[in-house]
């Protein structure tokens, strides 16, 4: 297995900029794991798509108004910080760019509603910066709402990046695969018989980077935290127990769910980090379908969609989903994978 193995050609003008309008009017492949031709349909067909009695499991973070725009005193060079995680009140774990100016110790001013707000370098990381503030913040109250640095110049509704189902602001990015649900789709599917739970991963920035190293099992993914609620873990074992099949909408669901089987045996309450990385030979010991936006190529999220469903299959359809036009990333289309 090397990582080029996962490498596509994408031209550049099929990376979506804005999300489809409205959300479930986006196309949706529809993939069987084992084999077979290629369905195109619509996200707003899933339920019908789906059986009565699938047990569908979303992951309810919502993206931080996390991106920090400010500059170094005396020099006016302009910087920006997007945030990671706190690790107490006053430090953060941030990206910064441009990273040669993240100098341990040196100082820079971020602009706030309430006034400049004064950071500090108090570490690094080759990858992660670690930055001291002068006072607690609230994030919504001076960043901007982040998004992928593929995506240029989107002036729209900031609300198109955060699923309808978003509940507490503690990632970095969007778990997009639920990006395409709608109020009205959402209910057509509790009236299709499919019941909806949720657990929590709150996605970092690294989930997303592209594997760098030849030998894929070579990468090292940041650690995330997840949450498994009670409710969640008690319905999984009764749809496991009654046959019923586990729908993941998005990898970060199923790296929440397959962690915890691994770890604990089974999917029970949880309340941890993840830095489970899924590739093709890997087994699963939750998740049936999968509901899944198309990945970059050579990261680690097309290599688990590919240990799900099978490499040369995947990577089949995707050069399928090029030739037909489908929209890529995080605006873009969505593939759902049945058995």
């Amino acid at each position: 297995m090397r990582t080029a193995d996962f490498d596509f050609s994408l031209p550049a003008e099929l990376i979506a900029q804005a999300p489809a309008d409205p959300r479930d009017s986006a196309r949706l492949m529809v993939l069987h794991r084992g084999g077979g031709g290629l369905d195109h349909r619509h996200f707003r067909d899933l339920p019908e798509l789906l059986e009565p009695g699938d047990l569908l499991v979303v992951n309810d973070t919502r993206v931080m108004a996390a991106r920090l725009f400010g500059e170094r005193p005396g020099t006016g060079g302009r910087v920006e910080a997007l945030l990671i995680r706190p690790l107490t009140d006053l430090r953060w774990e941030v990206l910064f760019r441009p990273a040669r100016q993240a100098v341990p110790g040196r100082e820079f001013v971020f602009e706030a509603s309430d006034g400049p707000l004064t950071a500090t370098v108090s570490g690094r990381t080759p990858e992660v910066v670690e930055l001291t503030f002068a006072r607690p913040f609230d994030p919504a109250a001076v960043g901007a709402v982040p998004l992928p640095p593929y995506i240029r110049d989107y002036r729209g509704d900031p609300e198109r990046y955060q699923t309808v189902y978003s509940r507490e602001a503690r990632s970095a990015a969007a778990p997009t695969a639920g990006l395409h649900f709608t109020p009205a789709l959402l209910d057509a599917l509790d009236a299709r018989g499919i019941e909806r739970v949720e657990v929590t991963l709150e996605v970092g920035p690294g989930t997303f980077r592209p594997v760098t190293a030849d030998d894929p099992r070579d990468h090292v993914l940041h650690a995330e935290h997840v949450t498994v609620p009670a409710e969640t873990a008690a319905a999984i074992a009764r749809a496991r127990g009654e046959g019923r099949r586990v729908v993941a909408v998005g990898t970060t669901v199923v790296r929440t769910l397959e962690h915890v089987a691994r770890e604990r045996g089974s999917v029970v309450p949880y309340d941890g980090w993840t830095s489970l990385k899924i590739l093709p030979g890997d087994s699963f010991h939750v998740v049936d379908v999968l509901v899944t936006n198309f990945h970059l190529p050579k990261s680690t999220l097309l290599m688990l969609v590919c240990a799900f469903a099978g490499t040369e299959h995947v990577m089949a359809a995707y050069r399928a989903a090029v030739a037909e036009r489908y929209r890529f990333y995080s605006f873009g289309d969505a593939m759902l994978i049945l058995p």
